[in-house]
C-alpha cells in the first residue's frame, strides 16, 4: 500500500512515516496543502491521510478538488477537531473515515487497511491470487497453504503485485511502491526482483506475467 500523508506536524508526520513504513505502508508526506493537491494529480497512491488545518490549502479545500476530479481515493481525516458538526461536515464533503487527534497507531493502521480493502472490492483481510495469499498481519506469503520464504525486497514487489491482483503496475508504480526510500534506485532492480520471483512461483499455479507497455501483473496460471 502506498499513501499520500498531508499533515503539517512535522513531528507527527516524522513518527507516522517512520512507524507506517514499518508496518509496510509506503508514505509520501508533504506538509502543504498545495503540494498535496499537486502529488494527488501526479502520483499514484492508495490512500489519501489528511490534516484539515494545513498551509496555502487547507484540507477541506484539498478534499473538495480531489472529489471534483472525481478521482475516488479513499480520504481519511486526521484533525484535532474532533466535534460532530466537523465529522458530519468532512464526511459529507467526500472524506470516507474520520480520526481525531490524538490517536493510536494501530487503529491509524487498521482504518488504512479497511478503507483499501473496500475500494478495492476486497473485505477479507488478506489478499490472495489463486494458491497465493498475502497475510498482512504477518506480513508474510503463503502458498498452497505454505510458508513462501522470500527477501525484503520479494515480499515488497510481490505485495504490491497482489494489492493490485488483475491491474499492471509499471516499473515506476513499484520503485514507488517499494524502493520509495531508495533514490538511487534503477527500473533493472525491479527486473532482477521479478525475475526472482517468476522462479519462485513456476509452476505453483500464480505467475507474473509482463504487458508490453505497461508493466507487470500478478494472475492464477
Amino acid at each position: 500500500m502506498r499513501i499520500l500523508l498531508a499533515e503539517d506536524e512535522h513531528h507527527l508526520g516524522t513518527w507516522l512515516c517512520k512507524a507506517l513504513e514499518h508496518a509496510g505502508i509506503q508514505v509520501e508526506w508533504v506538509d502543504d496543502g498545495r503540494l498535496a493537491d499537486l502529488a494527488l494529480q501526479q502520483r499514484d497512491h492508495d490512500a489519501l491521510v489528511l490534516d484539515l488545518g494545513l498551509p496555502g490549502m487547507d484540507g477541506h479545500q484539498v478534499l473538495q478538488r480531489l472529489r471534483e476530479r472525481d478521482q475516488r481515493l479513499p480520504a481519511l481525516i486526521l484533525t484535532a477537531r474532533d466535534s460532530l458538526a466537523e465529522r458530519v461536515g468532512v464526511l459529507n464533503a467526500g472524506a470516507d473515515d474520520f480520526l481525531a487527534k490524538p490517536f493510536e497507531l494501530a487503529e491509524l493502521e487498521a482504518r488504512l487497511q479497511a478503507l483499501v480493502r473496500r475500494a478495492r472490492g476486497v473485505e477479507h483481510p488478506r489478499w490472495t491470487c489463486g494458491p497465493l495469499v498475502y497475510d498482512g498481519s504477518r506480513r508474510q506469503f503463503n502458498l498452497h497453504g505454505e510458508h513462501l520464504p522470500l527477501s525484503p525486497r520479494e515480499i515488497g514487489v510481490l505485495r504490491a503485485l497482489i494489492q493490485r491482483s488483475g491491474e499492471p503496475l509499471s516499473k515506476q508504480q513499484i520503485i514507488d511502491r517499494v524502493f520509495s526510500d531508495d533514490e538511487d534506485v534503477h527500473p533493472e532492480v525491479v527486473e532482477v526482483v521479478v525475475y526472482r520471483l517468476r522462479k519462485r512461483l513456476d509452476g505453483s499455479g500464480v505467475k507474473v506475467v509482463t504487458l508490453r507497455g505497461l508493466g507487470y501483473l500478478l494472475e492464477p496460471d
